[in-house]
């Protein structure tokens, strides 16, 4: 087994790793100071900008996209490395290299699944980083990690769809800059197959009925940087027929084929956010003193970071695992793999987390270092994406049809 990147993955790795250094670390302090004088905390800060642009200069732009024809064409394998290098910084680096969620997964849904006139309409300036998007698929009233629950209409009126019902936790939703939601709802709510009665809408956040009603906090931040989480009401709100994604009854399928990329890339992310946990664990413990000795001498300290390192070479190996598979056998061949390290590695994650967070003490909980953001961004990754105990019931039905007659 060759566990070298290719020449091309190194080359890439090395051109992240200098912009992160020179532009993307350096810009979190300002980012922060240009929000707080922000006429709406939702507008976004002037270095966002600044950040894309170089990025895109440096060819650091959608390598996400495994189409050529419109991203880096790069594998998950590839693209696994890159997108480690970005978790380091998640509220930054992402958006700067137009590799955030959610605007990653509806790319590559439009790109796969919509029309030319929708990819023209709205792909097309999503791959240009003009405006952000947002997948509008949870629901307050329903256990949504059943999808089947979902209880939003899309009705067929003529030559257009009536969009009703009531989304939350809609990412990016509160950022001026989404200009389009793909909801998911129910055009065949009473169909002998529920997983044929949902289908997706494209809706522009301005169509009369759309109430962007309020964010929604996790664990007491507002995500500015992330576009925030939103409750939003379709409120009879009427688009074109043309604005279905795929054909009526297609929902439940796109929504599986969108949201498999999307784990490994929140995987991936994660295992950046707990290498600079560690990081931050090092500097702490070597430059902090108790009872007379380096909080690096302490025995619970070194144990701390002696596990955190298995931890997150072991996470590494099984999402560049399940990349090969999905490069190889594609996301259905992958889907225990995809399955297993969305179990694994938000719940590891948030265990090396927490360790940083004690080893800085006060200063762990509070805004002058990151890892309190850190901790509650990947403890929500135990939820988004469908909770683990979904994963699980999944994963140990798979295991047990192995042994039944």
């Amino acid at each position: 087994m060759d566990f070298a990147f290719d020449a091309r993955t190194e080359e890439l790795r090395g051109r992240l790793l200098a912009f992160m250094e020179e532009y993307v670390y350096p810009a979190e302090p300002v980012a922060a100071e240009q929000r707080a004088r922000l006429a709406s905390p939702w507008d976004t800060p002037a270095v966002f900008g600044e950040l894309k642009a170089e990025a895109r200069r440096q060819g650091l732009w959608n390598l996400f996209l495994p189409d050529a024809e419109y991203g880096a064409g790069l594998t998950n394998v590839q693209y696994a490395p890159l997108a480690e290098i970005t978790g380091r910084s998640p509220h930054l680096a992402p958006m700067a290299t137009n590799c955030a969620a959610p605007d990653t997964g509806n790319m590559e849904l439009l790109a796969q699944f919509a029309s030319e006139e929708q990819k023209k309409q709205w792909l097309e300036p999503l791959l240009a980083g003009e405006i952000r998007s947002a997948f509008a698929m949870t629901e307050p009233e329903v256990a949504s990690s059943d999808a089947t629950n979902i209880e939003t209409r899309i009705e067929r009126a003529g030559e257009e769809y009536v969009v009703t019902g009531r989304k939350w936790f809609i990412s990016g939703a509160m950022n001026p800059d989404c200009k389009v939601f793909i909801v998911m709802g129910k055009t065949d709510p009473d169909g002998a197959d529920p997983r044929r009665q949902q289908s997706m809408v494209l809706v522009p956040r301005d169509a009369p009925g759309v109430e962007v009603r309020r964010a929604m906090t996790v664990y007491g931040y507002e995500d500015h940087d992330h576009g925030g989480h939103a409750e939003v009401v379709f409120d009879g709100v009427r688009v074109p027929a043309a604005n279905l994604i795929g054909e009526e009854g297609d929902g439940f399928a796109i929504a599986q084929a969108r949201l498999g990329p999307g784990r490994i890339h929140h995987c991936m992310r994660l295992i950046g956010m707990a290498e600079r946990a560690i990081e931050l664990m090092c500097r702490r413990a070597i430059g902090r003193t108790a009872f007379g000795k380096e909080l690096a001498a302490q025995g619970v300290v070194q144990n701390w970071i002696a596990d955190a390192r298995v931890t997150v070479e072991q996470l590494r190996l099984l999402v560049l695992k399940t990349a090969w598979l999905m490069d190889t056998v594609g996301n259905r061949g992958a889907h225990t793999e995809i399955q297993a390290i969305k179990i694994a590695t938000p719940r590891a994650v948030v265990g090396i987390l927490d360790q940083a967070v004690q080893l800085h003490g006060a200063g762990g909980v509070s805004q002058d270092f990151p890892l309190a953001e850190l901790w509650a961004a990947a403890r929500t990754l135990r939820l988004a994406d469908g909770p683990d105990e979904v994963h699980q019931r999944s994963l140990a039905y798979r295991e047990l049809k192995q042994y039944r007659g």
